[in-house]
């Protein structure tokens, strides 16, 4: 039996609990990698990791608050004391909290700001010191078309993803000498992030008329990308943001 792309490389993937996160901490284990399988429900993530490993696959389920710098250090210590060094970071975890900007409270920007932004700058900081001593690492964002072309009633969710793509680019240019890639990527999944958007009669049909190819990845599709940008093959790929979201936003 082959080996496969991601064989014996130490990945954390968060908000691995449900949806793209989980999706791509299912396809990471059967190319070969351990994976902890980040979230902050623990009994998702030990759902996931114990499915993982029953199909054969090596993973950890590790409970953390991206948006708490304390829990972060404290998982990435624990995935290092389990697996070891970490080859890879998804970044992935992610909530909303929908308002119009005048209605919008203190606690909702923070919320969001906090758990996109705050959350992965913090594991960059947890992973970067161990992948710089080893001179490798792959690590991924997952951002989002609001944060490339903007959004309405969300404008705390376009501002985290919007920064996002700030933090990719910089941090791909700071970790290049270490052989380190940094990328982003942009999807557009049939998630439960996504649900309101794509069953609401308000916004249904808006958002699917604005995807040219007139439908929403399953969760699966967009974890292929993310196994991609974690390879080999792309190792001279790096501070670019893969929008993997059936053509609604083309190059610009």
């Amino acid at each position: 039996m082959s080996e496969g792309k991601l064989q014996d490389r130490v990945a954390v993937v968060t908000g691995a609990g449900q949806g793209i996160g989980e999706g791509v901490a299912r396809l990471y284990a059967a190319e070969g990698a351990q994976v902890a399988v980040v979230d902050i429900n623990q009994e998702a993530a030990q759902a996931v990791a114990d499915s993982i490993v029953a199909d054969g696959g090596q993973a950890v389920a590790v409970v953390c608050d991206v948006g708490n710098r304390a829990s972060v250090d404290e998982a990435a210590a624990t995935v290092v004391e389990q697996l070891g060094v970490i080859d890879i970071l998804v970044s992935n975890a992610g909530v909303t909290r929908p308002a119009m900007l005048w209605k919008m409270t203190d606690d909702e920007w923070n919320m969001v700001l906090d758990t996109h932004l705050g959350g992965s700058f913090y594991w960059l900081q947890a992973v970067a010191g161990g992948m710089r001593e080893q001179k490798y690492g792959r690590i991924i964002f997952t951002t989002s078309a609001a944060g490339i072309i903007g959004t309405i009633g969300q404008i705390n969710y376009s501002v985290a993803k919007a920064g996002l793509l700030g933090m990719t680019r910089s941090a791909a240019r700071e970790l290049a000498d270490s052989k380190i890639t940094v990328n982003a990527i942009a999807p557009a999944a049939s998630t439960p992030m996504t649900e309101v958007i794509r069953t609401d009669e308000r916004f249904k049909d808006t958002y699917l008329q604005s995807i040219p190819l007139k439908r929403w990845a399953e969760p699966d599709e967009v974890a292929a990308s993310y196994l991609f940008l974690a390879t080999e093959e792309a190792g001279y790929l790096t501070g670019q943001c893969l929008s993997v979201d059936g053509g609604r936003v083309m190059v610009r």
